[in-house]
């Protein structure tokens, strides 16, 4: 056999299992060692709860990319500020929930993690500077110390001031974990150690929007200048230190995660001539995972005004001016005990997996301290067949006993490659049982009407679909929503429940047209509409659209992406939000209504590792009636509204050290 032959056999065979902790010994790239003096790198990294790899996102044609916020979510004005999607998403997990998940997209979160594996020590550095102070810093390091063990860190900052009163924002993330794996690749090990700091402003919205942001006085332009319902007067100050947050939520959160995995397998190798490389096939894996949480949530406003509490919240201050305080801690431990069997041990994605899970929870209100624990039992069935053209996956949760009792979760997902020209579909369904989130449980301190109320469990379930045409850049997606007993916020802190079912129906079009030889317009569209009586609103239509020029104009190592960008909601009844309970809440009186589209214009380029971003945000808002002004703000909650013009400059820089 020729050595050109014997070689690519060799990596075929290799390839098959590259990636899943089954290769021993320096066969892999990934693993055999370098020279340290090389310009190249093999980087990629996984999830997880993922075994595939997925490398570096080198793209620059979606800013969005790099922001904190997605494309499809609204917030209250400054970055930082609590977000809440635009599409209908109700959480589908069983289980303890404390409730808050208002600052979500600000937070790190275990199942986003991404462990690296590199041939050499690689960083990289975001920062990206907007108007009114606003300041992101995103860094990271990875190395592997070991060609079998990596670690990696990763520290971020976002500070903004805000456009308004009392919405300044301070969030810190910090991060490190670390992947290790035996030699003989029996043996691995997760670690993950994280922080968040979540501090975000609250003024309770604009005391009047149409008077102030309609009002003859130029003073009014900047938007600072115009009143609002809590905050006091604090003046505004761009001070990159202060972290001095008066009225609003602030969030702690830190987590300890580990992870061990054992395999027992056989042995294998290639021999080629002189060349020998090992190899395992695992057949049965004992996992065992351990995870400390301890979350503090608090709102804290030091300037209270007794009349704006009283009116709003049904909550009487000692003074006129007082400090309202709330706060709740949480500490969970779970131990998770769980075994694998692997119907073909050349394929590490297809798998059967049961386990065990059990929580203790202690919880701290102000009304004292209360214990809680949880025994749960899962199952996962995984196959992505070696041909890929089947990819299955199947996942049930049952809580036996303890705070989450007779909670549980079952989905289903089949995806199939028709063909590289047809595209592939995928089919799902999903199942949800769960208890109401900690904040309907009258023990809550976060639980501030006068009586309790016994809330039943929700009963969720979603069918999903949707069609893949990569060679067409489409993707057609549908989802259908049966809620039964849904839980919801009415006039700042009224808990409720639903008692009638009732439908959601969202149907997604992503496509890219191609508009000339460099020109393309990516188009999102979504539909919604809500089927029944139900204490439910969301826009009908959300539409994302970017026409750009994407190419290199001549230059050989330059990759540009400029254009515009444009976003519209259909007017509806937007939700409003409450500061004190840090939760967007259910009203039915005021339709919000666009102005005009979202409008930003953009130019985002590469040069080699250095990628840069300048984008001008909200240049809808340009209004020339009383001299020239970014003064038509869109409103996207009663008493908030969208700054006027943005701009943002972002640089982002990848090291091979």
């Amino acid at each position: 056999m020729k050595a050109q032959e014997i070689l690519k056999n060799i990596g075929n065979k290799v390839n098959r299992v590259r990636g899943t902790g089954s290769v021993i010994g320096q066969g892999s790239d990934s693993l055999r060692h370098r020279n340290k003096f090389e310009d190249s790198i093999t980087i990629y990294y996984s999830y997880l709860n993922r075994t595939n790899r997925q490398l570096l996102d080198s793209t620059i044609d979606d800013f969005v990319k790099r922001y904190p916020i997605p494309a499809t979510f609204i917030y209250l004005g400054n970055t930082g500020n609590a977000t809440k999607s635009l599409l209908f998403s109700p959480k589908m997990q069983a289980g303890f929930d404390a409730g808050f998940h208002a600052f979500d997209n600000y937070i790190l979160q275990a199942d986003s993690v991404k462990f690296y594996n590199t041939t050499r020590p690689y960083s990289e550095i975001n920062y990206q500077l907007a108007s009114r102070a606003e300041q992101i810093i995103d860094l990271v390091h990875t190395q592997n110390i070991k060609p079998d063990w990596n670690v990696a860190v990763r520290y971020r900052l976002i500070n903004a001031p805000g456009f308004f009163k009392s919405q300044k924002t301070n969030h810190n993330n910090y991060l490190f974990n670390s992947l290790f794996a035996s030699h003989n690749r029996r043996y691995k090990n997760y670690f993950i150690i994280m922080g968040n700091s979540i501090q975000s402003g609250e003024n309770g919205g604009m005391i009047d929007t149409i008077n102030y942001l309609n009002h003859p006085n130029k003073a009014y332009n900047d938007r600072f200048n115009i009143p609002t319902k809590i905050g006091g007067d604090a003046d505004f100050s761009t001070n990159f230190f202060s972290t001095k947050i008066p009225t609003g939520n602030k969030y702690s959160l830190f987590a300890v995660y580990l992870r061990q995995q054992y395999d027992l397998g056989k042995k294998d190798s290639i021999v080629s001539d002189s060349t020998i490389i090992p190899l395992f096939y695992p057949r049965i894996r004992f996992e065992h995972s351990f995870s400390y949480n301890r979350n503090q949530f608090v709102f804290e406003d030091n300037r209270a005004d007794s009349v704006y509490y009283k009116t709003y919240y049904d909550t009487t201050l000692a003074q006129k001016t007082d400090t309202f305080h709330l706060q709740e801690k949480w500490k969970i431990l779970t131990n998770d005990f769980s075994i694998y069997q692997f119907p073909d041990s050349k394929n590490i994605e297809q798998y059967i997996k049961l386990g065990i899970t059990i929580q203790n929870l202690v919880g701290e209100f102000s009304g004292g301290k209360n214990n809680f624990y949880n025994l749960s039992g899962h199952a996962t069935y995984r196959n992505k067949t070696k041909n890929q053209l089947w990819d299955i996956e199947a996942d049930g949760r049952l809580y036996f006993t303890g705070m989450n009792a007779g909670d549980y979760q079952a989905s289903i997902s089949l995806q199939r490659l028709l063909s590289n020209k047809i595209g592939s579909l995928q089919l799902g369904f999903e199942n949800t049982s769960r208890t109401p989130s900690t904040i309907y449980d009258s023990r809550s301190s976060f639980y501030l009407m006068k009586t309790p109320t016994d809330f039943k469990k929700e009963n969720n379930t979603h069918l999903f679909a949707s069609y893949i045409l990569p060679s067409f850049r489409l993707k057609l997606s549908g989802h259908y929503y049966l809620m039964n007993n849904y839980t919801y916020i009415t006039n700042y802190f009224e808990l409720n429940q639903e008692s009638t079912l009732f439908n959601v129906l969202q149907i997604a079009l992503q496509k890219t047209f191609k508009i000339g030889k460099h020109w393309n317009w990516h188009a999102d569209v979504y539909f919604q509409q809500v089927v029944g009586n139900a204490p439910v609103h969301i826009p009908a239509i959300f539409t994302r659209h970017r026409i750009a020029y994407e190419g290199n104009l001549g230059f050989k190592n330059l990759h540009i992406a400029m254009g515009a960008e444009l976003k519209y909601r259909s007017n509806y009844k937007a939700d409003n939000y409450s500061p004190v309970l840090g939760q967007y809440f259910y009203q039915d009186s005021l339709v919000i209504k666009n102005r005009l589209p979202d409008i930003a214009a953009y130019i985002n380029f590469r040069i080699r590792p250095f990628k840069a971003f300048i984008r001008a945000e909200n240049l809808n808002t340009a209004r020339f009636a009383k001299g020239f002004a970014f003064t038509g703000n869109n409103l996207i909650a009663p008493g908030y509204a969208l700054p006027g013009l943005v701009i943002r400059v972002g640089v982002y820089w990848s090291f091979v050290n």
